[in-house]
């Protein structure tokens, strides 16, 4: 018997979407024929990606959101799930990166790191769930990273978030996966991004880089696509409470 990788008709909502990694798993997901619905802080930054989706005979709405801001996530759930008629896939990308010296760490930047990366993504988590619950059924894959299990300089406030990330994935997996409900994380490498392009270009970066992954590339949203796709699915069904790690080999050192 072949395992089944379909998300067609599934509604899936993908946080952060107009960027980065997000802009390429919406466009992925889109094309393996779920409906979208996908979330930006503006949601005018959303309008060529939807348009694109669109022309391409897929199905996508845009929405506003924060996920600094609990009751805008509910709200807007709720709405997706007005609009949809229901929703099958979470998929937690909103995250902020910028790194910094641990001795130079204020606070402000420690709160907007956990707010975006930790405290957001549970509550998403949390509305999406409650959903998911009462209809039985739900695949959660929330974004992680590498640094989720190994350090990197500059990365104190980044790495505690991601760590975060892994536990409570854990911890909701052990909670509802009884109930239909599979929490799953990716973590990917350095990925090839318009937002990750300026460093990836410097030579001693990248050969820094590359020394650390035993696969001898950089990653792509392809992979990490294939793998967020693949926890979505019901291929994955006897997957739950674990990390897939998208790293081409830099954590199995």
């Amino acid at each position: 018997m072949k395992p089944n990788f379909s998300i067609e008709g599934k509604v899936a909502i993908i946080t952060g979407a107009s960027k980065g990694i997000g802009y390429g798993l919406a466009k992925a997901i889109a094309e393996s024929g779920a409906k979208v619905a996908l979330t930006a802080r503006d949601s005018n930054d959303l309008t060529q990606l939807v348009s694109d989706i669109r022309a391409e005979g897929g199905i996508a709405s845009a929405y506003s959101l924060d996920v600094r801001d609990i009751g805008a996530i509910r709200d807007v759930f709720q709405q997706i799930v007005t609009d949809f008629g229901h929703m099958d896939i979470l998929v937690n990308n909103a995250g902020l990166g910028e790194g910094m010296l641990a001795e130079d760490v204020t606070e402000q930047y420690w709160d907007d790191m956990l707010d975006v990366n930790l405290k957001g993504v549970f509550f998403c988590c949390q509305a999406a769930g409650r959903y998911m619950l009462e209809q039985g059924n739900g695949k959660i894959v929330n974004i992680s990273s590498q640094v989720s299990i190994v350090g990197i300089p500059e990365g104190v406030a980044y790495c505690a978030s991601k760590g975060g990330v892994n536990q409570l994935t854990k911890v909701l997996a052990l909670e509802w996966s009884s109930r239909g409900v599979n929490i799953n994380a990716v973590g990917p490498t350095f990925i090839h991004t318009p937002g990750t392009a300026e460093r990836l270009e410097i030579p001693e970066f990248k050969a820094n880089v590359l020394s650390r992954i035993p696969i001898g590339r950089i990653g792509t949203i392809e992979d990490v696509a294939g793998a967020v796709i693949y926890l979505a699915s019901p291929a994955s069904d006897l997957v739950t409470g674990t990390l897939l790690v998208v790293d081409g080999g830099w954590t199995a050192q």
